[in-house]
């Protein structure tokens, strides 16, 4: 992985895991958190990078 994240799509489940929060959580907060999710069909995906770059930005 690169310093801000790759762009490898992650699932709401990965997120959550990662995050160490539900996955209910994801799916409620993902717009307050500022993330842009990348639909594939009906799902919802995020890049790793967003992911990290959120965490530098808010806890870094």
């Amino acid at each position: 992985m690169t310093r801000n994240g790759s762009s490898r799509l992650l699932t709401v489940e990965e997120v959550a895991a990662w995050l160490r929060v539900s996955e209910a959580t994801v799916r409620n907060k993902y717009r307050a958190w500022g993330l842009t999710p990348q639909k594939v069909g009906r799902l919802l995906r995020f890049r790793e990078r967003d992911i990290t770059n959120y965490l530098d930005e808010h806890y870094g």
